[in-house]
């Protein structure tokens, strides 16, 4: 039987607490409950890719040692997110003893996909079954999470990795890996994926197929970016009233880089707002940013992106010196 080598994402999970990177305050916090033997409902809050899972499978390995395994759940919410789950899988294993330990671990992933039904639910069990299961529910918006949830929970929130803890792991993962990746490519990497190691990994093993080398170049390539210089150069020949030519612009990144409308809007919003004083003044910037928003919502419903794109261009062109 052939072994098939893991993805580099779980290669290079955490495999405890201390090698979870850029939350040493969460992390300390959390090492204190295992010291203790001894932990409360926890809601884990933040961006994707910044540590939640990690976090919660790390604490639990460290908390169980070998019979993780027997007292570890873990639940993705945004597959079975409907009532069943909690009657049904949640309450089956949270009503039953732990294995050589006080109490079992129920993870519930992206929980903030779970119905108000489930939701409803998943309260009352969370208090039921208090003495033999702990829960750790991990989401991107608490908002979407029901009160009664969030004041059973101790809630920890995870922010972006900075770019420093990202080349940190960068060089690690590269180390490992036998790659070279420069200055700027690490620049590129924290430009493509905004703090989400997750994505970073990710568009690192899609570059390491081209080259052992990785290059700017390279990385914006597999991570279907554009260089900030090719989108800043698309808005300043709009403000300079070459519509033509930002419309060609416009059309390499759609059609000869593949890009789609929202991730283009996405650039576009971030290099508008990276326009110095003498390019763009202050108040044109505030109310370019209004504009952004307002197509940004039009691709959201539906709209023709190229035309749409095009109209936005339009609207820069307001702004002509």
């Amino acid at each position: 039987m052939v072994d098939i080598e893991l993805p580099w994402v779980e290669k290079y999970r955490p495999k405890n607490l201390s090698e979870v990177i850029g939350h040493e305050e969460i992390t300390k916090r959390l090492k204190g409950y295992v010291e203790k033997k001894n932990l409360p409902n926890m809601m884990f809050s933040g961006p994707a890719g910044t540590g939640k899972t990690s976090s919660s499978i790390a604490l639990a390995k460290e908390f169980f040692k070998d019979s993780f395994d027997q007292n570890f759940l873990e639940l993705n919410a945004s597959d079975d997110r409907g009532i069943d789950v909690v009657r049904n899988t949640i309450k089956d294993f949270a009503r039953t003893l732990a294995f050589d330990a006080g109490f079992k671990i129920i993870f519930l992933d992206e929980c903030d996909a779970l119905t108000q039904d489930a939701q409803q639910a998943l309260r009352r069990t969370m208090e039921k079954y208090t003495k033999t299961c702990r829960f750790i529910l991990s989401c991107n918006y608490s908002s979407k999470i029901i009160e009664p949830i969030q004041s059973r929970c101790v809630i920890y929130r995870f922010k972006p990795l900075n770019a420093k803890d990202v080349d940190n792991q960068v060089e690690y993962v590269a180390k490992k890996e036998d790659l070279i990746v420069d200055d700027d490519a690490k620049k590129a990497l924290n430009y493509a994926s905004q703090g989400d190691m997750r994505k970073t990994i990710n568009i690192l093993q899609a570059a390491s197929t081209l080259d052992k080398k990785i290059t700017e170049e390279i990385v914006y390539n597999v991570s279907s970016r554009a260089r900030p210089q090719q989108v800043q150069e698309m808005i300043l020949l709009a403000i300079a009233g070459k519509f033509i030519e930002a419309r060609k612009k416009l059309d390499e990144l759609m059609y000869e880089q593949g890009m789609s409308g929202e991730d283009i809007i996405v650039q576009v919003y971030r290099e508008t707002m990276n326009l110095t004083e003498e390019q763009l003044p202050q108040k044109a910037k505030i109310e370019l940013i209004d504009t952004i928003g307002e197509y940004d919502f039009r691709l959201t419903e539906g709209a023709n992106e190229r035309i749409q794109l095009e109209a936005l261009m339009a609207q820069f062109m307001k702004y002509k010196k």
